[in-house]
């Protein structure tokens, strides 16, 4: 069989690292009868960044319509807070070196989401722009200030993603454009 495959290397191997880590994931999730929930988040499916059959595979998508920002921020103020009834322990549920660690896959050494993406306090609000408000590339530049290059390229990953966001999971709706029913291309 390895003469009839080509070796795996770049985004191929890191997707194939995802869809393993998704099987072993859905073999406990069969095995306990629990749901598996995806971890993509809003910034992520926005611009590909997920996997098909990966971290895409699940029943559920409780991030599905937090952008990354918001994510983050969800994660300090747990941290600081436990609602009242809530579950879990009191103090800190989230380890903060994962809040501070630069946002990645880890699908290969060094790999940094920043690699190839901007950083995400920019990505979201070039993504809330044109998402949410469904503003042109020309209006997200004067909006945000960021390089028309940039903004450029991003609403290509937006357009180009479609297809993944198509085949997701039902998540919850926290904005006024979830992809879905609201957002579709």
């Amino acid at each position: 069989i390895d003469e009839m495959l080509p070796e795996i290397s770049g985004l191929a191997a890191e997707n194939v690292q995802a869809r393993l880590r998704m099987v072993a994931l859905m073999a406990l999730s069969n095995t306990d009868g629990q749901m598996l929930l995806t971890t993509g988040n809003k910034s992520e499916m926005s611009v590909g960044y997920a996997t098909l059959y990966g971290d895409m595979a699940g029943g559920y998508s409780v991030l599905k319509d937090a952008y990354k920002t918001t994510c983050f921020a969800l994660s300090r103020w747990r941290n600081a807070n436990r609602p009242k009834g809530g579950l879990g322990p009191n103090g800190p549920v989230m380890p903060q070196r994962v809040i501070d660690k630069p946002p990645t896959a880890e699908l290969r050494p060094n790999q940094k989401d920043e690699d190839s993406l901007p950083p995400y306090h920019l990505l979201d609000r070039i993504l809330e722009a044109l998402v949410e408000r469904e503003l042109s590339v020309r209006e997200t530049v004067a909006r945000t200030g960021a390089d028309p290059a940039i903004v450029a390229d991003i609403e290509k990953k937006l357009l180009r993603a479609e297809y993944k966001r198509r085949q997701a999971p039902p998540g919850v709706k926290l904005g006024s454009r979830n992809f879905g029913r609201d957002r579709r291309y």
